[in-house]
Parts: C-alpha cells; structure tokens; sequence
C-alpha cells in the first residue's frame, strides 16, 4: 500500500511539473501581418520622417531578422503560405483573390480549401483558443458564398475582404485585447492572426494625426499619419499584454505580406473606394520604400518579397539584436508556431517550409539548405515604367537566388550573401549554379497541379 500510494504521488507530482513546465513554455502567439508594408517604412530601419515608436519598441526588445520573404508580391499568395507552410502555387494560388470571373481566367480558386492544412486548427487541436482579425482576403467580399473563417480553425474572428459583414478597418486591436483577457482569464494560450490594413490603398487617414506631420508634401503626411496610425494600435496592444502581465510569455512578430505600392511618378492624390473598407485615398499617396531592396510590391526581386520581420519574446529571443544573415520564409511560421505550441504535425502533412525556432533563439543559417520557390504572372519584356517587374519564377537555395521571366529564356542569378541588395547579375560567371537551380526548379514545377481542386469554387461561376 504504502508503495501504491507513493507511486500515485511521484505520478502526481510529474503530471503537475510538466503542466507547470508547459504553461511556462508554451508562449501565446501574436503575428502581426502589415499589408503592404515596405522593408524601409520604419524608424528602426533608418526612415526619414515616418514615426513608428511602438513597432521600433518591439526591435529594441527582440531580435530584427533581414532576411526574411514572403511567399509573394502580392496578398492573398503570402497569406496562403503563413496558414498553410505551403507554396500558395499548390492551391494555385498566384494572385490576389479578386471577383469569380477573374478567379476563373487566372485559373484559381475563389477562396483558401477548408481542408487544406491551417495553422489556427493545428494549434487549436493543441489546446489554443485561435483568433483572426483585420483583412482577409483569402477569399473576397464580392464572393458571398465563400466560406466564414470559423471554418478556417478560428473561434472568433472580425474580419474585411471576406464574405459576410466588414469588420471596421481600423478595430483589430481593439477587439483583439479582449479575446486575450478572455482566453487569459481561461488560463488557455492564444494564437492570433492580426492582418491590419495598413498601408494598404485606400487610406483611411485620421485628419488629426495628419497634424503631427505639417512640414510634409501632401502624400507624405498622409502616408505618415496612416502608418503612425497602425503604430499607435500596435501599441495599444503591447500596452495590454504589459498590464496583463503575460508580456514575458508572449511571442509577438511584425511583418508585411509583401512590399510597398508605388503609382505612376504622376499619381494624383485623390479618393477612392473599396467595397470592403470604405473611402479613402488612393495609390497617389503611396510613399513607401524598400530600404534599397529592386522592386516594389507585385514583383519577386527583393523589393516585393523582403519585408520586415521582428520578433519580440523576452528572455527567450535576443533583445536589441539585428540578424542580417538567418534565411527565412513565410512557409516557415507554420511549422515553427507549431513547435513552439507543442503541436504534432499530422505524418501526412509535408510542409515546403521549416521550423525557424533555432534561428529565433540566435541560431540561423545563412545557407539555407531546403529550396524557397515562387511563381507568380509578370510581363515579359518587362514595363518601362516597372523594369524589375519581370520576374515570373524564382527559386532560393543556399546563397544562390535564380530569377527567370515567364517562358525562362532569360536568368538571372544573384548571391544574397554578398549582394543582398540584387545588385551584380552572377549567371554568365557561374552557368553550373544556374543549370542546377533550374533543375530545382522544374523538378518543383512538375509537381504543381495543373488546376485547383476541391470545395473551392463559388455558386457564381459560369462553366
């Protein structure tokens, strides 16, 4: 009896240390996923005038990575690859989800599988209470019948560029906060999705933060007070992670899906209007810059896909650190997410990218040796008025970055370690290195499907 009873307590004892242990371990998640947002639109990566203290806060706290891409220029491609850890062109995926009959000429779906692998049901499976809100656009507000988000693994969500009713563009945080008290006070970890809108055309600017800037040209106060404006919410929800006491066992990241906009030179500075968000202004007083990245959003140079990535997670990720070398992707957070969750990824899932936990905590690789793929439509030749806009496919693997235009008779080839701004095409001088990336990427090619399949069409669609 007396051995019975002992082993019940020892029993006991470690059921309660490992519970302990992961409660402490087992971080809440909050990813911030900007939209549009350039690489050099931030005060920490030396801006001229824009004035960003609280995402600027959370690079003197965590570690600021370099190197990081997204899997498109464009929206509704990225965001495929972050609740997926997939290449978006599985789903054929290219483009930003737009109404059905474009859906339909582009050969794409009219919104994300339900059934695909997604990152808020892996980690809900594990025991997370999940939540989306901001923008959307993995399916469209012009697609009624899309499905709600709650299919996508989230217990709550407000959200714009979805079917159903707009969430107010600019109330993310604000309803995110109390989601985090809710779940706190369940004592469950939180994983949320916070897809702001800014700086995304139309901006809805606030007429009195536009004040804090009087010296600047038109366009550049109003990109500044919009930018400042999602700053200021950013902040708002640092403040309540402090007050909450939960700072310390929280993983915040702030990225972009893709990078800056830019109109013609000749933009004017005029209203426009968004069925999903409502008036603001349009593409004239879009201001953002790479930070000497080629190329802006919508093309897979350096410019469209390298975008900021700081993390923030005390005592566990550097504080004040900057990481010009770790190579990182978007198909990389599902996997990581989930190992920091304690998540046990299905066998049958096989994710394009991998876990980026070593290189949070200090220990990346500048080589990196499992290939990042991308496949979008890009004109060829390229526009006069966008001459690093031609890029069609693209294929990353160790230092080596090939680039090719859309019937690949033309390369490009780039060594991001010593020339990380793409600046000294290496093709003609290392013909073997482009010989083998292209056989990566054919091989990967090969293996897309050739049209989307599944419960991924809309009612609206004419056969």
């Amino acid at each position: 009896m007396i051995k019975f009873v002992l082993s019940i307590f020892l029993s006991v004892c470690a059921f309660l240390s490992f519970s302990s242990f992961a409660e402490k371990t087992t971080p809440n998640i909050v990813f911030i996923f900007a939209d549009d947002w350039g690489w050099g639109d931030l005060g920490c990566h030396g801006h001229p005038y824009l004035k960003t203290p609280n995402i600027d806060r959370l690079a003197k706290e965590g570690t600021d990575f370099h190197r990081f891409t997204v899997a498109s220029g464009v929206c509704s491609p990225s965001r495929t690859a972050v609740m997926t850890g997939h290449f978006p062109a599985r789903y054929n995926i290219d483009g930003h989800f737009a109404w059905v009959p474009s859906n339909q000429r582009r050969n794409m779906p009219d919104w994300l599988d339900t059934n695909a692998p997604l990152l808020p049901k892996f980690l809900k499976k594990a025991g997370y209470s999940t939540a989306h809100y901001g923008k959307w656009h993995l399916a469209n507000d012009m697609i009624p019948d899309a499905p709600f988000l709650t299919e996508y693994g989230y217990d709550d969500y407000g959200s714009y560029n979805c079917s159903g009713p707009q969430m107010f563009v600019h109330d993310d945080v604000k309803s995110a906060i109390p989601f985090m008290k809710k779940s706190h006070a369940k004592k469950k970890p939180f994983f949320i999705n916070l897809w702001i809108h800014e700086p995304h055309t139309p901006f809805h600017v606030d007429p009195k933060l536009q004040k804090l800037f009087p010296d600047l040209p038109e366009a550049d106060n109003i990109y500044a007070a919009t930018l400042y404006h999602a700053d200021l919410r950013i902040g708002q929800l640092l403040d309540a992670l402090d007050e909450m006491k939960i700072s310390d066992n929280t993983l915040v990241i702030f990225s972009s899906d893709n990078g800056p906009a830019r109109g013609s030179p000749n933009s004017p500075i005029a209203l426009s209007y968004d069925s999903a968000t409502g008036p603001g202004y349009g593409i004239g007083a879009a201001k953002g810059i790479t930070g000497g990245r080629r190329a802006f959003k919508g093309a897979l140079m350096e410019g469209g896909i390298g975008v900021p990535f700081i993390a923030r997670w005390p005592g566990k990720i550097a504080a004040g650190k900057v990481d010009k070398t770790s190579v990182m992707s978007a198909v990389d957070l599902l996997p990581t997410f989930c190992e920091l969750g304690n998540v046990k990824l299905p066998k049958s899932y096989k994710p394009d990218g991998m876990s980026q936990v070593p290189a949070l905590m200090g220990k990346g690789n500048p080589l990196r040796k499992k290939p990042i793929f991308w496949k979008m439509s890009a004109p060829w030749p390229a526009n006069k008025s966008k001459p690093d806009h031609w890029v069609a496919y693209a294929v990353v693997h160790e230092q080596w970055k090939l680039v090719l235009n859309k019937d690949q008779s033309h390369a490009e080839l780039y060594d991001l370690v010593r020339d990380p701004l793409e600046s000294t095409n290496r093709a003609d001088k290392n013909s073997e290195t482009v010989s083998r990336l292209k056989i990566l990427l054919q091989k990967w090619l090969s293996s897309l499907p050739e049209k989307p399949t599944g419960n991924v069409f809309s009612s609206l669609r004419k056969n």
